[in-house]
């Protein structure tokens, strides 16, 4: 699994309002969308074109389109929604599927609570957008489940992510997966912070981003 941390100044200034404890929720709200458009433009890189002729005002010209099945962005809820819209703003033509996850406070083991995703993937590029990648159990499930509907190339966009979330998503993929599941998997994140608390919150992260972007525990 390739992991990218976009190095880039606007970037982090964007995160480091994020982290600001006296940053309010709407424009945490704002910021995050900003955030998710940026790391979004490095995340589809990647993605599937095809080459398509067309005519401008004055001559024929070849160009780009996105090639067809069209990506699937899957924000994980509830927080992930806070990502959607500056997600789909750079892919208007995508078509987005939920899953809703949570995470056990005491055991932190992740529970799936909603799925509204299509059954076949097969040769679909899919976007995941989870905010904090903290302890990995939730991220892991989320991959481990799109790869085994058939997608084929897989991206999770985090605004954080912790080492040991990173290790964890890894080896949990590499226990429940065939090796020759031919995937590609990456996580595209702003930064990749010190470690974990006992809590399995992330340090110094940015708190809860769902409570933060919604005002609500």
């Amino acid at each position: 699994m390739e992991t990218l941390v976009v190095d880039h100044p606007l970037v982090a200034h964007k995160l480091t309002t994020l982290r600001d404890v006296r940053t309010d929720s709407p424009t945490f709200r704002r910021l995050t969308d900003e955030l998710v458009t940026l790391l979004a433009y490095e995340a589809t890189r990647d993605v599937r074109v095809t080459e398509v002729t067309i005519r401008t005002p004055l001559v024929e010209a070849t160009g780009t389109q996105l090639s067809r099945p069209t990506p699937l962005v899957v924000p994980i809820l509830r927080a992930g929604l806070g990502m959607l819209d500056g997600m789909t703003r750079l892919l208007p033509t995508a078509e987005v599927g939920f899953l809703g996850m949570a995470r056990d406070e005491e055991t932190l083991q992740p529970a799936t609570y909603a799925d509204r995703l299509p059954q076949d993937l097969s040769g679909r590029q899919c976007y995941v957008l989870d905010p904090m990648l903290a302890t990995g159990g939730t991220l892991a499930a989320a991959l481990k489940l799109l790869v085994e509907r058939g997608a084929d190339h897989i991206t999770a966009i985090c605004l954080l992510a912790a080492p040991e979330g990173l290790t964890a998503v890894e080896r949990k993929l590499a226990e429940s997966l065939p090796e020759d599941h031919g995937a590609t998997l990456r996580v595209v994140t702003a930064a990749v912070d010190e470690r974990l608390d006992e809590n399995g919150f992330i340090l110094p992260g940015l708190g809860d981003a769902g409570d933060r972007l919604y005002g609500c525990s």
